[in-house]
Order: C-alpha cells, then sequence, then structure tokens
C-alpha cells in the first residue's frame, strides 16, 4: 500500500512563488526517481521535474530556470519550488514516485492570475 499525497498548490499572481510537497507513505522501500508533472485543461500530462535517487535533475525547457526540484529520500518527499510564474504554469500538478511501477498523486491546484 502506497500513497502518494501532494500539497501547497493554490492562487498566485504572476510572478510570484509558489512551493508544492509530495510525501509518500505506506510500504516504501527504494525510490528511484520523483516527479513533478503537470495537467492543464484541454491539454495532456507533461513532464515538469524529475529528481533521481541520487540527486540528478532534470526539467522541462518551459521551467528551466524558475523551478527547482529538490528531494528528502529520508523522509520520502519532493518538492517543487516554483518561481516567476506565468499564467501558463496553471494546472494540476501531480506528484509521482517511481518504485518497481509508477504511484501518483491526486494532484494539486496551481492558478497563476491576476
Amino acid at each position: 500500500q502506497v500513497q502518494v499525497v501532494e500539497s501547497g498548490g493554490g492562487l498566485v499572481q504572476p510572478g510570484g512563488s509558489l512551493r508544492l510537497s509530495c510525501a509518500a507513505s505506506g510500504r516504501i522501500f527504494s525510490i528511484y526517481v520523483m516527479g513533478w508533472y503537470r495537467q492543464a485543461p484541454g491539454k495532456q500530462r507533461e513532464l515538469v521535474a524529475t529528481i533521481t535517487s541520487g540527486g540528478f535533475t532534470d526539467y522541462a525547457d518551459s521551467v528551466k530556470g524558475r523551478f527547482t526540484i529538490s528531494r528528502d529520500n529520508a523522509k520520502n518527499t519532493v518538492y517543487l519550488q516554483m518561481n516567476s510564474l506565468k499564467p501558463g504554469a496553471t494546472a494540476v500538478y501531480y506528484c509521482n514516485l517511481f518504485m518497481k511501477r509508477n504511484y501518483w498523486g491526486q494532484g494539486t491546484q496551481v492558478t497563476v492570475s491576476s
């Protein structure tokens, strides 16, 4: 039994910042990769950022330089610091972890609007 829960979403003005958190609990052994995905209305779910168990990160081109993913392996938690937010970042953000198979959270809404 594995549970993935996102938090930290909300309404923010363009140029503002948010930090998302994702905590995994339950039958956790070793998590190879944790990441953030997002899905905007009418759009497909897309990769935002990932981080490996060794701390290697990867980002979508659209968020490079503005978003930072980090991971606390001891807490089975991943974070996404989002700075200089644009309206295009409005989406439901989903946390994903890979541990022999993929596990998904239910998402947290991020709305960037004036």
